[in-house]
């Protein structure tokens, strides 16, 4: 999926911005938990609790004290499950936070939901179920929605009378740009007048098991993470004239490559992305890197140093302390650059965000800046 912007004053003035933006992480509910937390380069790494938890590890990063019934409370929540929570929370902060600046109402209203597969705790649960029951169909039916992929951004929808395109995007770690993509081209489309677009990923037994038996021998050892990340999207002549605009979404790029292909792959869509912003190798002024484990995330980082210099890596906050967050890591990555921009670190600028997934997508974005 590629998103483009051509330079003319049309364009500009239709150009998505970012208005506001959530976080829920291991550092805590709230942005500001998170942005503290990544500028601290704080460890998040919590020791599992073995009642609770029966996962490979003895350690992950968890979101701190979350239960659905306390942050949420006991209506609605019976069987919803951890990702779900995460998503539903994060658009109830993204909406109280902006002040609920919503153009248009309900309708005009949009959300696109960035996962890897929705749940896997919850597809496996209801497998099993049907499985080891007396009869196949003796599972609990409130479970069967949460099997769904798209079941935390209906949730979220339901939830905040979100009535307006409603969008899940399953794409491992790059989901959050694509996300990103597609929620520009709703706004450039004219199907919404806000779009509230992210991406999500809950820490599980199950995924954890899946990830164990999956991740390559380099990357063994990686910690897992969870959260979710939600960003507001208005057209930028709406946006632009009482200066909430935090960035401009400039363009956005996305590849696929195949066994040992990563390198040119992903310098081709970083060519990309930066000819169809605009910009060049030379103005960009911080570097996202996913972080991605083992081979694949130290190729990602060669190929970014060689075009922007490490100066411009390490000016962008490193989300090393909250684990590998899959689904949820670029939009993450977008809520760091924006956090350390709102601290003016570095003050405004043009930013890129990379994403690698070892599963042989890539996706690039390109934003600039404007908080400080």
């Amino acid at each position: 999926m590629t998103m483009t912007f051509s330079a003319s004053a049309s364009a500009t003035l239709n150009r998505p911005v970012i208005t506001a933006w959530s976080a829920v992480s291991p550092y805590g509910i709230g942005k500001d938990e998170f942005v503290a937390g990544v500028m601290a380069g704080k460890d998040a790494t919590s020791v599992l609790d073995s009642g609770e938890w029966a996962a490979p590890d003895d350690r992950a990063c968890l979101v701190p004290g979350f239960d659905l019934r306390e942050v949420l409370g006991r209506k609605g929540t019976r069987s919803m499950d951890r990702v779900t929570g995460l998503a539903v929370t994060a658009v109830r902060d993204l909406l109280r936070d902006s002040g609920d600046r919503r153009r248009g109402g309900d309708e005009q209203t949009a959300l696109v939901l960035g996962t890897t597969t929705g749940s896997a705790q919850s597809m496996m649960d209801f497998t099993r179920a049907s499985l080891v029951g007396e009869r196949p169909f003796y599972v609990d039916p409130s479970l069967m929605p949460n099997a769904v992929m798209n079941c935390a951004a209906g949730q979220c929808a339901i939830w905040h009378r979100l009535k307006g395109p409603n969008t899940t995007i399953a794409g491992g770690r790059v989901a959050g740009l694509s996300a990103l993509s597609y929620a520009a081209g709703l706004l450039r489309a004219g199907r919404a007048e806000t779009v509230l677009c992210g991406a999500v990923e809950e820490f599980s037994d199950a995924r954890a098991w899946l990830d164990h038996h999956r991740r390559s021998e380099d990357a063994a050892g990686a910690l897992l993470g969870e959260g979710c990340a939600m960003f507001m999207l208005e057209s930028a002549s709406e946006a632009g004239h009482d200066g909430r605009a935090l960035a401009e979404v400039l363009a956005v790029e996305s590849r696929v490559y195949s066994g040992a292909g990563l390198r040119p792959v992903l310098d081709a869509c970083l060519g990309g992305v930066l000819a169809r912003a605009g910009v060049g190798a030379d103005e960009v002024v911080s570097v996202s890197a996913s972080g991605l484990a083992g081979r694949a995330g130290e190729e990602e980082r060669e190929v970014l140093t060689a075009r922007f210099g490490a100066r411009a890596l390490d000016r962008a906050p490193s989300l090393d302390g909250v684990g590998d967050t899959s689904g949820a890591s670029a939009a993450l990555q977008i809520g760091s650059v924006l956090g350390a921009a709102g601290r003016g670190e570095p003050a405004g600028g043009i930013a890129v965000i990379s994403s690698v997934d070892d599963d042989g997508l890539v996706a690039c974005a390109v934003i600039r800046t404007l908080a400080g």
